[in-house]
């Protein structure tokens, strides 16, 4: 599948509502598992292990350029696009989701339901866990990683997951800077938190929980977007490309413009949502 310029980007295109992983019906629930199953059965440039692959090995890694830099929450839109577009050649209903890893005093840290069991409907749950390619793993063995072959994660580190009251602190940042640099030191928690693959960027991506774990972060930025209009990344770098996508930081601001959006109810009142 090519990364090219984005066709969603007219202002006909219909708006889907990525949604909730815990809130998901049961179609909902087979059709996002099938669409995970497809992609993982294709060994092209459309399929799962080559949309791992760019936000690691094999490499060249795609997104060391983006962490811990301006274009970390650009740069991440960009590749969630694509790969829910490639969910999508194999399912027109599929999409990704998020998955709300927020704390409080009544909810602890733990994972989304449809991404906690080996098996479901009596199979082998495509969201548990997904095969790391050869070539990745003996790449990542030349440079002092080992990885299994299967994605498995170690919950439960000594730092829990983010609390609402910290996201909240973080929404409250006006400055585009200020607000990327925060929400990424959240976002590295969940990824410390979540363990295993997911805590080895080189492979982080293979993990199934990942998406959900950066749509959650992308659906922060809608949220902050929403609160700060107008506040938007540097103006130096609005034109400036996201290699591998032939997208630059100015086409990922409007998310309506990538066809998307998420709930009002949960977009409009701060994060406490759940649809």
């Amino acid at each position: 599948m090519s990364t090219g310029a984005p066709a969603a980007q007219q202002p006909s295109a219909p708006i889907r509502f990525r949604r909730n992983a815990d809130r998901l019906t049961e179609g909902q629930l087979q059709t996002l598992r099938a669409a995970f199953q497809s992609v993982y059965e294709i060994g092209d440039d459309r399929g799962y292990g080559y949309f791992a692959g760019i936000h690691g090995l094999p490499l060249p890694i795609s997104c060391e350029n983006a962490h811990g830099t301006p274009y970390f929450l650009p740069w991440h839109r960009a590749y969630l696009y694509f790969f829910e577009r490639a969910l999508r050649d194999r399912n027109a209903d599929a999409g990704v989701v998020w998955w709300d890893w927020q704390t409080g005093p009544k909810r602890a840290s733990r994972l989304p339901a449809p991404y906690l069991k080996s098996k479901a409907a009596g199979k082998s749950n495509p969201l548990y866990s997904a095969k790391v390619p050869k070539l990745a793993l003996e790449q990542g063995r030349a440079g002092g990683l080992q990885a299994g072959a299967t994605t498995k994660r170690e919950t439960g580190g000594p730092i829990g997951l983010p609390s609402r009251e910290e996201v909240d602190d973080v929404l409250s940042r006006s400055q585009f800077i200020d607000f990327s640099r925060a929400l990424e030191q959240l976002h590295n928690r969940v990824h410390g938190w979540v363990g295993g693959h997911m805590g080895m960027i080189p492979f982080a991506a293979f993990d199934p929980v990942f998406w959900a774990h950066h749509t959650m972060c992308d659906r922060i930025w809608r949220l902050w977007q929403l609160r700060h209009p107008g506040a938007n990344p540097p103006a130096s770098i609005m034109d400036e490309a996201l290699p591998p996508f032939r997208m630059t930081v100015r086409q990922t601001l409007s998310v309506s413009a990538l066809g998307y959006d998420y709930a009002v109810s949960t977009a409009s009142s701060g994060v406490k949502g759940r649809r």
